[in-house]
């Protein structure tokens, strides 16, 4: 008797998930640290609100109460505009130095001017670098198409600056410059969004202007830093989808008579999230991210699930009982036409210049003997001819290891083990502004801030746990965004690559360095001793940063300096 009561009582029971306590699952976690979630409104979880403006710094600074809330309120925007304002400066400063065609320069500004020419790759004459750079320049270009590898959207970026300005190398550089600040201000906003604070936003934007790698790229007319604006682009995009569907989740919650929102299986489950223009924006982006070097894909298949699985956490969070289920239901099809349709059509748009034309290299493959040999002939022929184009291109890519000196491993990107040289001279003294008798080193090395790199190393430890046993979504969107763009090259270890490829995913370095720095300063609410110790510590970390920056900075940009200077800043044997 007593055993069936017993049983009888204990089924009774309802499941701890029942009783609104976290799964058996999450309670496990709770000794690695795992936090687990209150059960208050819903509507907070699912939509952080913004910490309300403070006005303590400005009057520090003299301003009155009135004076100081608006200038609190202007920040969000003011903050990032002035750390894109310092990046620009840095950037455009001497842009056309050096007056010379640079490393992998002899390709893309080339090709622009040859599409706003023909509309497709013309031939350039042998000594079209130095005719380019010479007095007077001169443009040896002729209609003969030429076998290019790479989709033509960053080269036509790179022609409306040439179109503007002049075939010269202010004019191929000014676009890639102008998109190498914008994405300092898309990383300002991008983190103030994330972690709801625009003190660490700026600090991100910040980090990323005063990055090497980004500053040289940012003045260097090549495709990889155009790749990263659009994944940027891409990125933030998704952020302001993923609140604005979190906010109609929240606003469709019943609320209990005390005026909290609870968890509702209804919405959960069945509510449809409508129209979600930024999840187009986005597909856009990737879109042309790919239409400029085709490691885009990567960040095109990798953020269409990683929207997936936010709209399945948003779902899970507003009560569904089967969020996998009702996500593949509601969600899946819509996201892939808002991001794999839309950014596959951008890419096609892309090649526009090469199908309204006929002098493209391969643009009549499909009317040729070989071309007719092939199925599909029911196709147009530019899409086939397209297509066999692109076969060709991808057989180039994945066969490519002629050795080249300044290949690198992927394993040695995160540490700077080989940077990249674009340009070198030594001139003597009283040449080229040396002033140095034992003579002067001019070189732009394709090299991120040590100081900043190797820090970053430390903020992926970190943010890599606040993922894995704090279920932190922040630090797993980081993860995602430096991931898509570092493993993928693991599989190609046998193909000739380079450390400025890593360039596209520095702005999500950058974003976990700052939330490490964050968590040094400490949670708000925290003691005061706390917070003055981690500011302390933090704002020097962030001083010396800046410093190895400028300690660099001539090799940035080619400033002749003496040969013992440039020794000294020559830390490993690998950077000579």
């Amino acid at each position: 008797m007593t055993s069936d009561t017993t049983a009888t009582d204990a089924a009774a029971q309802p499941a701890p998930e029942l009783a609104g306590q976290p799964p058996v699952w999450q309670r496990r976690l709770r000794r690695f640290g795992y936090p687990v979630r209150s059960q208050g409104d819903v509507r907070a979880r699912l939509v952080p609100a913004f910490p309300g403006p403070s006005g303590r710094l400005w009057a520090v600074f003299g301003a009155g109460p009135d004076a100081a809330a608006r200038l609190a309120r202007w920040s969000g925007w003011a903050g990032p505009l002035l750390v894109t304002l310092f990046a620009g400066v840095l950037r455009f400063w001497n842009l056309g130095s050096p007056r010379k065609v640079i490393f992998d320069e002899t390709y893309y500004p080339k090709d622009a001017w040859s599409l706003l020419q023909y509309g497709y790759e013309g031939t350039w004459a042998k000594n079209a670098n130095d005719a380019l750079v010479g007095h007077p320049p001169q443009l040896l270009l002729s209609p003969e198409h030429s076998y290019v590898v790479h989709p033509p959207m960053g080269k036509w970026l790179i022609a409306l600056g040439e179109w503007a300005f002049g075939m010269n190398p202010f004019g191929w550089r000014f676009m890639v410059a102008l998109l190498g600040t914008l994405s300092v201000l898309l990383v300002c906003r991008i983190g103030r969004r994330m972690m709801r604070s625009t003190a660490l936003g700026c600090l991100a934007g910040t980090l990323l202007a005063v990055d090497g790698l980004h500053f040289v790229m940012s003045r260097t007319a090549l495709l990889d830093l155009i790749v990263m604006f659009w994944v940027v682009a891409a990125f933030g995009a998704l952020l302001v989808d993923r609140d604005r569907t979190r906010a109609r989740l929240a606003a469709a919650l019943p609320l209990a008579p005390d005026g909290v929102a609870r968890p509702d299986e209804e919405v959960g489950d069945r509510l449809r999230l409508g129209w979600r223009p930024w999840r187009i924006v986005a597909g856009l982006c990737l879109g042309l991210s790919a239409a400029t070097k085709w490691n885009g894909l990567y960040y095109l298949a990798a953020f269409a699930l990683m929207a997936v699985l936010w709209d399945v956490a948003a779902r899970r969070t507003a009560g569904a009982r089967r969020p996998f289920r009702s996500a593949l239901r509601r969600d899946v099809l819509p996201a892939f036409g808002a991001t794999v349709v839309v950014a596959l059509a951008t890419y096609l748009a892309s090649w526009s210049g090469w199908i309204a034309t006929k002098g493209g290299y391969y643009r009549d493959w499909a009317t040729t003997p070989d071309g007719r040999k092939g199925g599909w002939t029911w196709l147009p022929d530019w899409l086939r001819s397209l297509w066999h184009y692109q076969t060709e291109v991808y057989s180039f890519h994945t066969g490519l290891t002629t050795p080249h000196t300044y290949q690198s491993n992927p394993w040695s990107w995160l540490v700077l083990g080989r940077p990249v040289s674009y340009f070198y001279e030594d001139p003597k003294a009283g040449q080229d502004g040396c002033t140095a008798a034992e003579g002067c080193a001019r070189e732009v090395l394709a090299l991120g801030t040590p100081l900043l790199w190797w820090a970053a190393c430390f903020a992926l430890l970190y943010v890599l746990y606040r993922w894995l046993f704090k279920r932190d979504w922040r630090a797993g969107a980081i993860v995602c965004g430096v991931a898509a763009g570092y493993l993928p090259w693991f599989l190609y270890q046998e193909r000739t690559i380079f450390l400025f490829y890593a360039v596209v995913f520095i702005p999500f370095l950058c974003l976990a360095l700052a939330m490490m720095i964050g968590a040094i300063i400490g949670p708000p609410g925290s003691a005061e001793r706390r917070r003055t110790i981690g500011a302390v510590g933090a704002g020097v970390l962030v001083l010396l940063i800046v410093w190895n920056f400028i300690y660099f900075h001539p090799l940035y940009t080619g400033m002749p300096i003496p040969k013992s200077a440039w020794h000294n800043r020559m830390w490993f044997d690998t950077w000579v």
